[in-house]
Formats: structure tokens, sequence, C-alpha cells
């Protein structure tokens, strides 16, 4: 068996200097010229660039070549640059590039109001961003298209980063009488909710104009909505202006301070209409909610049926799970719209509300529609039906003829030769793209040829992606084993928990690093680098130690046993303080004991909650796949002793490795 494993291991390194040398080898003088390309191209050197752009055969050829139509689109010079478009476009029908450029012209050709030309190139867009989709809708728009605004109008709704190119087909909606003066309040009120000033100065200029608010005292509200609040004209319910304004003066000081929110609002409330109180307590109940202030649940309950926004109903839901209100819980995911409601975790929610009221029978029904995935809602819907998570038949050996058929495929060959020339971005896009609406087998083979060629992120990613085939030994990675085993044996950490965080903060890439600094494979920021060292003991810390990956795992396993000894010993607060800090996880408890997973879900940081319950449910699997059996993800989340009041860092005066929020 050991011979076997050594002989199975040293084909797969043959297999992977062949697909490095074949695609094409480092060393290749082509892999300069790539580069010298790409530097004029980010210097705006366009002869450099000319000269760099010629064909030779290399993988990266169609590179050079986009860098430099990408000029030509921004400033063409007449139809024969359009003709030189076209035809890169034709030759490479299909692939990332294509897509990207395609984007770029119709962007200028937009921006022109080129439309004939737009509409006929508009079609070939797989994905078009949204900038896209409102140019689209101006050139419908410009050729008598009624029907635009009609597929338009759901945007007035839900579209607050608002490209320029939207601006007119937004306008547009008024003028056709396709909103009302009420919706255009409400657009006017979510984009002060999201300090989103410059668009609602903007909209507000479309109201009637008996109704329109003077623009600086839109800028008074946005800019210091308390003081505007205590020094508000008297007789301000005397139009819907005044009413407008307060509400939305409200809305912004709950998200600073809601109790401050509240005390104000508790001041007019009779001047407002019932409508006008329950959008102001459902505001300042949403914020309270998502700063885990326990008279949220109350507050959401004086708001009434007040309409709810997405997230708002979210919160609901989060304040009532706190607060252990099972009927609020099933009112507001009944209530929530049909996409919203068919989330994992309001399903399962749901059927939890269902199962505390005894109607097991509804239960069953909604565990059963998420059930059999691994995910964190999924295996716990599954173990309310007394099932534990298995891991799935594994998919059969991918063949030569598979793994040939992903070397020779073009869109690969880019994304390889671009991770080796350490253009990460770009690799990650090419392969991205490539990948999009592949087989199983060809997934599995691209998951094999990017794990032999130590590319585990890429491994991870194509494996992610099968359905109905799996290989969970390539969804989930388990390299650098000879690194990481001893570090958790020696702190006593669960290495399947190690290993399932590592796999969230890193996919396991040596040399990642996040937009704030955090590097390396358990994704360490430079200062507590240098806190954990000064704890070791070890002298003349440099952030470069943070590159090599002993020492990463080092640091980051160490931390993990400091922040669980801090935090009741419980993973679910040292995952939470990994993310966003030991005093963020310790202030997120409550006065009473918490079942695990309410914790996880009303953690306040979006990014934390996500992170929190992706590291548990990998615990989970890699659990399944280290020891043959799934330990209970319910058992792993426990309960969160109630907090004694005691908000302090433990003295670990440190931010999250790789989070940099604390």
């Amino acid at each position: 068996m050991a011979n076997r494993k050594v002989l199975k291991n040293s084909v797969w390194a043959v297999l992977a200097a062949v697909l490095w040398a074949a695609m094409p080898a480092g060393g290749d003088p082509g892999d300069e010229r790539i580069l010298l390309a790409r530097d004029a191209a980010r210097s705006g050197d366009r002869n450099r660039l000319q000269q760099q752009a010629a064909p030779t055969g290399h993988a990266l050829d169609p590179y050079p070549e986009y860098w430099l139509l990408a000029t030509l689109v921004a400033r063409p010079t007449g139809d024969a640059d359009a003709a030189r478009i076209r035809d890169f476009l034709d030759r490479q029908a299909g692939s990332w590039l294509a897509e990207r450029l395609r984007g770029d012209w119709l962007r200028a050709l937009g921006k022109r109001g080129e439309w004939s030309s737009f509409v006929a190139e508009f079609p070939f867009m797989e994905q078009p961003e949204q900038d896209l989709r409102c140019y689209h809708f101006q050139a419908r728009l410009s050729n008598g298209d009624a029907a635009a605004l009609d597929e338009a109008r759901p945007l007035w709704f839900t579209l607050f980063d608002t490209p320029d190119s939207c601006v007119p087909v937004l306008q547009a909606l008024v003028r056709d009488g396709r909103v009302n003066a009420d919706e255009v309040w409400g657009r006017v009120r979510r984009l002060m909710e999201v300090k989103r000033y410059s668009g609602a100065r903007a909209v507000a200029g479309w109201l009637p104009a008996d109704q329109a608010p003077a623009l600086s005292d839109l800028d008074k509200v946005g800019a210091n909505p308390s003081t505007w609040l205590d020094r508000m004209p008297v007789n301000f319910a005397a139009s819907r202006t005044g009413r407008e304004l307060a509400l939305m003066a409200l809305a912004r000081l709950s998200r600073d301070d809601p109790m401050a929110a509240y005390l104000r609002y508790a001041r007019i409330d009779e001047r407002l209409s019932p409508a006008e109180r329950g959008y102001a307590l459902g505001q300042i109940a949403w914020q309270a909610a998502a700063k885990l202030i326990p008279e949220a649940h109350e507050w959401f309950k004086a708001a009434g049926d007040t309409p709810l926004v997405e997230e708002q109903a979210a919160w609901r839901v989060r304040a009532a799970l706190r607060a252990g209100d099972w009927r609020v819980v099933r009112a507001t995911i009944e209530a929530m719209p049909a996409g919203q409601r068919a989330l994992p975790e309001w399903t399962y929610w749901l059927g939890r509300a269902y199962q505390a009221a005894g109607n097991r029978e509804a239960a069953r029904r909604e565990f059963e529609r998420i059930g059999g995935h691994p995910t964190f809602y999924s295996i716990l819907a599954d173990e309310e039906q007394g099932r534990s998570f298995t891991l799935p038949s594994k998919a059969r050996p991918i063949s030569p003829d598979e793994l040939e058929q992903v070397r020779q495929t073009p869109g690969l060959q880019r994304a390889l030769a671009l991770f080796r020339l350490d253009m990460r971005t770009e690799g990650t896009r090419e392969w991205n793209w490539t990948l999009r609406n592949r087989e199983d087998r060809f997934l599995l083979a691209a998951a094999q040829t990017a794990l032999q060629l130590g590319i585990y992120d890429r491994a991870i990613n194509a494996a992610d992606k099968t359905r109905n085939e799996h290989d969970y030994s390539l969804r989930y990675l388990a390299p650098y084993r000879e690194r990481i085993e001893p570090n958790a044996r020696s702190r006593d950490l669960d290495t399947a928990w190690v290993y399932g965080l590592m796999r969230q903060e890193s996919r396991f890439v040596t040399a990642a690093r996040s937009g704030v600094g955090a590097q390396g494979l358990m994704q360490i920021m430079p200062s507590t680098g240098q806190w954990i060292a000064g704890k070791l003991g070890m002298k003349g810390y440099n952030v470069g130690w943070l590159r090599d990956p002993d020492t990463n795992v080092m640091f980051g396993t160490t931390y993990m046993r400091m922040v669980l000894e801090g935090l009741d010993n419980h993973p679910v607060l040292a995952s939470a303080a990994y993310n966003a800090g030991p005093g963020r996880a310790k202030r997120w408890k409550d006065a009473k004991p918490l079942e695990g997973a309410i914790y996880a879900e009303t953690i306040p940081f979006g990014e934390t909650r996500d992170y929190v319950k992706k590291v548990m449910a990998n615990a989970v699997i890699y659990g399944a796949l280290f020891e043959g059996r799934a330990p209970s993800l319910k058992a792993r989340l426990g309960t969160i002793a109630a907090t004694n009041g005691d908000t302090s860092n433990m003295g670990m005066g440190s931010p999250a490795p790789g989070a940099g929020l604390e």
C-alpha cells in the first residue's frame, strides 16, 4: 500500500511538471514579452505596447492585443478601429477577454449615444453589468420601445448604487408616470437611509414642485440628523415635506444611535400618521436589532404591519430569535417575498418555528426543502430530521483523456499561464469564466489539474461547482498537514476546526493577502503577528515572517488557542473573534444563554455572520473526511453562555487576524 501511494504521488508530480511545461514552461521568452506588454499598458505607453503585441504562439498572446485595443475603445479614430475590435471579438469569441472588451466597447458606444451599434452588439454580452443594461434601456427608449420602462420599473425599488447610465432611465419612469409621488418619496427615503446623499438630492428634484424639499434641508438631515430634529420647525407636520424630512432624520439617526432616535420619535409620534409612525418605528427597530439592543423586538411589534425591506425583515426575525418569540419568527418569514423566503436560513428557521408550535409535518416539509447539501443550514435541517451529514459517493477517477481535455482548453491554458506569472487576478477571472456551465467531469478534471499544480483555491473552486458527481477530497482540500496537524495537536485544537477556518481564510494560498493587509494561510494582520510574537517571546519581529507558511500557521493556531481560552472554550465565539475581534465576539452574547445557531445568525456584521457559519460547517465536513464520520453540527454550535457584563478584550489588545476591525 505504501509503495503504491509513493508511486501515485510520483506519477502526479511528473504530470504536474508536464502541465506546467506545456502551458508554456517557465523560461519561455514569451513570458518576458507578456510582462513587458503589461507594464506598458499600465504606464499608458501605447508605442511600447504596440511593439509587444505581435503574436508569438504564447498562450497569453490575446492579452497584449486586448490591452492595445482597449486604448482604441477609449479613443476611437474611425471605422478601422471598429473593424479591429470586431475582428478580435470574432477570433476570441466566447473568451473572457472578448466579454471584457465588448463591455468596454458598449460603454463607449453608450456614452456617445451610438444606439444602433450598441443594439447590434449588446446581445453578444453573456453577463452584462447593470450600467450596460441601463444603456440598453436607453437604446430601446430612443427607438420608441415603451416596454423598456415596464422592464426597468423594478430598478426604482432595488437599485441604489446608481450608475450614471441608469439615471436617464429612472427619470423616464417619472416623466412617463410609471412611478407616483409616494414612490418618489420612498426612493428619496431609501437613498438617505443608505447615505447616498447626491442620489437623494437628484431624485428629490423629480418630486412635484409643491412637495420638493429644499436641498439644504436634505443636506442638514444627512449631516446631523439629531440637530435637525431638535431644531426643526414647530409646524413641520403641516406639510408632507416637513414630515418626510423628520422621518428621514429619524432613519438616519437610528443608524448611529437607535435609542436617541426613539426618544426623539416619542416627542413627535402623535403628529405623524399611522403609516408614518410605522415607518419610523420600523427603521428604529431595524437598526436597534442590528446592534442587538433588546428593545428592538418590541419596537418591531409596535411598528405593526408596516412594509419592510428585505434586510429589515431579516433583522425582525433575528430580534425575535433572540427574544424566543417563535410566533413572530413564523409570521415574519411567511410574509417575506418568495425569493427571500426560499433562502436556506429562513427556510430553516421557519421549520424551527413550526416545530416550536408543534406542527411537525410543516416543519419536516421546510427541512426537506434544504436538506442534503454541505452547507450550514442544510446540515442543521438534516440533523433536525435525525440524519447526520454523510459524504457523498466519490466520483470515479479522472481519466488521462479528461485531463488532456482540460490541458487543451485555451481559457485554462491562459489561466494557468497567468498564475505562473503571478497575475492571479487575471488568472482567476480566466479560470472562473472558462468553467462556467461546464459538466461535472470537466470540473473535476480541472480541479485535479489545479491541485497538482498547487493552485489550491482554484481546485476548490472547480470541485465546488459540481452538481451530481462529487469529490470532497478536492472540495475540502487538506494540504500542509505536516505543518498544521502538529501545531493543532500541540495547542489542543480540533484539526477539523483549524482546517475549516483556514479554508475560509485563504483557500490555502500561501501568498494570500487581503485588502486590509492580512497575510498567508491563516491571514494574520501585521499588528496581530507582532502581538503574537511578543506573547511567544519572539524577538526582532518582522512582517516578512507572516509570508513563511510555518510561522504563519504557528501564529494562527496560537491565536486560535488564546481566543478559545478567553471565550468559554467555545469554537463559535472563537471563530467570530478570529474574524471580527474577541471584544466584539464577547459583546454579541446575550443576557441569557443562547443557542449557538441563534448566536451565529444574529451576529451584526454580515461578513462575520457568513464566516462563522461557513467555518463551523467546514469543520463538520473535515471531521467526516478525517474521522470517517461527521460530528454533529448542532453539538458543535452548543450553547453560548450568558454575558457577565464584561465586554473587555480579555487583555488581548489585538485586532482579529484577518479583518482588522477591532
